[in-house]
């Protein structure tokens, strides 16, 4: 089951009577286990019926006990094992799950990696309920993933205003969403939310970010490029060279992307680069002015200045001089 279609059946009050959340990105785990826990039972029945534990504080055997509870005075039992990947011998939970009474509904939220699927708890619990991976969205996937966050809350976003929230948050998605309520409570309800609104409510300038810096590298105006870079040299705190170098190693490798590419379509194009299609043409402008061979070296030289944002190799040099510095050898 997707992760829309286990919360879809959580809100209809159709449970299954076992789900273990397991993968790379809490985000999805979290809100599982949260709407559950906030949902399952009413407020009322809480207080007898629901149990939530923490992984390095209860075994395999006391996570047993609890889910053999029975409900007092209530329809269901909830118990909601957190931090699940801290249990000890997790796997020993096979032995008890014929023992649980269908009155339990049990959660096992086990994060930042994935549970070895070949164990026969992981094949008992996929027959008996719920088993869903939580899966890392790439970067190319953030932007469309904020679009679909705040279209189900009722608001629209510009493609700007997305391309600068995603480059500026990365993919931490419970960041994200901290960010985008700040957005949501600030406008109000059906607005169409701009680079305007990003600058005011998140702090994200809109002349001067990564993207516009992009845009600057993209159409080779350094006199825009350097005036950006000397604003990140002067506010390293939140504009920090590993952060713009990193972004800057994406951007040129779509354009390899880009080059090696034999369907040039608006469409494909838009598919093959992860991004909407209203950026297809700034690509394809950067692409015309950074043939291969010239991409292939920007690769080599923002990896030569990865390593001088860590230390290496950059002497007493300031990173606001490794910006100036950084933005001359890929521009010229």
């Amino acid at each position: 089951m997707t992760y829309d279609q286990i919360l879809s059946n959580i809100h209809k009050k159709n449970f299954a009577p076992i789900y273990f959340l397991t993968g790379e990105e809490p985000y999805f785990i979290d809100m599982i286990s949260d709407t559950i826990e906030n949902e399952a039972l009413d407020e009322a029945d809480r207080a007898f019926n629901q149990i939530v534990v923490y992984g390095g504080d209860v075994d395999v055997e006391t996570i047993a006990n609890h889910a053999r509870s029975f409900p007092m005075m209530g329809e269901r039992m909830v118990v909601i094992v957190k931090e699940a990947q801290d249990v000890k011998d997790l796997e020993k939970f096979e032995a008890y799950l014929e023992t649980i009474p269908e009155t339990t509904l049990l959660v096992f939220a086990y994060k930042y990696k994935k549970f070895d699927k070949r164990k026969t708890l992981a094949k008992k619990i996929d027959k008996l309920g719920v088993w869903f991976e939580s899966k890392k969205l790439y970067d190319s996937n953030i932007p469309g993933w904020i679009q679909n966050y705040l279209k189900a809350d009722g608001y629209s976003i510009t493609p700007k205003a997305t391309q600068m929230l995603a480059d500026f948050l990365g993919t931490d998605l419970h960041k994200i969403a901290n960010e985008l309520k700040k957005l949501t409570i600030a406008l109000p309800k059906n607005k169409s939310i701009d680079d305007a609104d990003v600058e005011r409510n998140i702090g994200i300038s809109k002349d001067y970010n990564v993207f516009e810096l992009q845009n600057a590298i993209g159409n080779r105006d350094v006199l825009k490029a350097n005036r950006i870079v000397n604003y990140f040299g002067d506010n390293t705190k939140e504009n920090p060279l590993l952060v713009t170098a990193i972004s800057l190693y994406g951007y040129f490798t779509k354009l390899i992307k880009l080059h090696c590419t034999q369907d040039k379509s608006q469409g494909n194009l838009a598919s093959v680069l992860g991004v909407a299609p209203f950026f297809v043409r700034d690509y394809q402008t950067a692409a015309r002015n950074y043939p291969p061979q010239v991409c292939i070296r920007n690769i080599s030289i923002l990896r030569e200045f990865d390593m001088k944002s860590k230390g290496y190799d950059s002497g007493n040099t300031s990173e606001k001089d490794l910006y100036r510095e950084m933005i001359f050898k890929l521009m010229h």
